[in-house]
C-alpha cells in the first residue's frame, strides 16, 4: 500500500500561529474603536428599530388544517 506523506501548505500554518496570537499584537486604534462601534451599538440598534416599527404588522401564522380561508 502505498504511504501517504502529508505536509501542511506554510502559508496555512503562519496563518494558524498569527490566528493564536493575536490578542497579543491588538490595539484599539480609531479606525478599530469605529469598526466595534458600529458592530456593537448601530447595527444592533437599526436591527432593533426596525423590529420594533414592523412588530405585529404583518400575519405571519400560516393556515393551517379546519381553518377558514378568510382573513380577519
Amino acid at each position: 500500500m502505498a504511504e501517504l506523506k502529508f505536509r501542511p501548505d506554510p502559508a496555512y500554518q503562519k496563518y494558524a500561529a498569527m490566528q493564536k496570537t493575536r490578542h497579543h499584537f491588538f490595539r484599539f486604534t480609531p479606525r478599530t474603536a469605529r469598526i466595534t462601534f458600529m458592530y456593537v451599538a448601530v447595527i444592533p440598534a437599526i436591527v432593533g428599530y426596525i423590529a420594533y416599527q414592523t412588530d405585529g404588522k404583518w400575519r405571519m401564522r400560516a393556515n393551517r388544517r379546519g381553518d377558514s380561508m378568510r382573513h380577519h
